[in-house]
């Protein structure tokens, strides 16, 4: 069975490779140390997973303290907790672990460029993502229309496993006739939100948490304040077709841009998911920004 340091060995450890700390190799221990736990944060920091990671850093902070205080009863209680941790870990972030090792498998195939030629994978990925564009301009521009609302939420570095829990399992291709059905008035699953990963339609009728900001106008329904609620608490990208008005907009980091035309949210799209070598998230944001701008004058 796996067993863990005493926080005193800890200790003794951590001290004893800094004063042995000479050498190259070690100077690549401490960078490497550093970026895993860089990149866990990262991957975590948007995720409800970070109330969880804060939980663990409390419960190791109280071990610490019961360790110095030297309550025997209250030690054996916490090290019998924390020597199978790595296991308890596991199990509660392993969607977080399984999103991470996917994210790096594809970065690592699909954005290697030889002689800057993009390879097979990365042209396939691309491929993939302009027919998902293509469908979801097509639909948002017929469900304006014909006024129907729709709602939709584009996973991005965010994992919305618990928002996709809420709602059906559908796992489809994405399609104009297909986001027309799941979002057609009399559809079971009209109501709630289709959660996009993937470039597939993975859920449908997904329950999205609304904005608690008091500033958002009065005359935004619940698709349009639930649209910014999800993206207050993650990095996904939210399209919305208001039942009312017929009107498309966009949520993103908790803004909402309103009132944009077919060729806007295929812009958006494109820029979000189908970005060139050059470009970066601060590019998306001042686009969208931009759109924002546009609508005021």
């Amino acid at each position: 069975m796996l067993q863990f340091l005493s926080i005193s060995e800890a200790f003794s450890e951590i001290g004893k490779a800094i004063l042995s700390f000479n050498s190259i190799s070690d100077v690549l221990d401490v960078l490497l140390v550093a970026f895993v736990i860089y990149s866990a944060i990262k991957l975590i920091r948007e995720t409800r997973a970070i109330q969880l990671a804060k939980g663990f850093v409390l419960l190791l902070a109280v071990y610490a303290l019961v360790y110095l205080l030297n309550m025997q009863v209250s030690t054996y209680m916490f090290s019998i907790i924390f020597s199978n941790i790595l296991l308890v870990l596991v199990v509660i972030f392993s969607p977080e672990i399984r999103h991470a090792l996917e994210s790096v498998g594809r970065s690592s195939v699909s954005n290697f460029n030889f002689f800057g030629f993009k390879n097979s994978e990365e042209l396939r990925r691309q491929e993939v993502y302009q027919d998902m564009i293509r469908a979801v301009t097509k639909a948002c521009t017929d469900m304006s229309d014909k006024r129907i609302g729709a709602l939709m939420v584009f996973e991005k570095d965010t994992i919305l496993g618990e928002i996709i829990n809420t709602g059906t399992p559908v796992d489809a291709v994405i399609s104009a006739e297909m986001i027309g059905n799941i979002f057609y008035p009399k559809a079971p699953l009209h109501d709630g939100a289709a959660v996009i990963r993937n470039a597939r339609i993975c859920a449908a009728g997904c329950i999205l948490p609304l904005t608690k900001n008091t500033d958002v106008s009065s005359e935004l329904g619940t698709r349009h304040r639930a649209a910014i609620g999800m993206s207050e608490q993650s990095d996904a990208l939210i399209v919305v077709v208001s039942e009312e008005t017929g009107a498309i907009s966009v949520a993103y980091k908790g803004e909402l841009n309103r009132n944009l035309s077919s060729g806007d949210l295929r812009e958006i799209l494109t820029e979000s998911f189908i970005k060139p070598d050059n470009s970066d998230d601060n590019r998306f944001i001042k686009l969208l920004k931009g759109r924002h701008k546009h609508e005021k004058k």
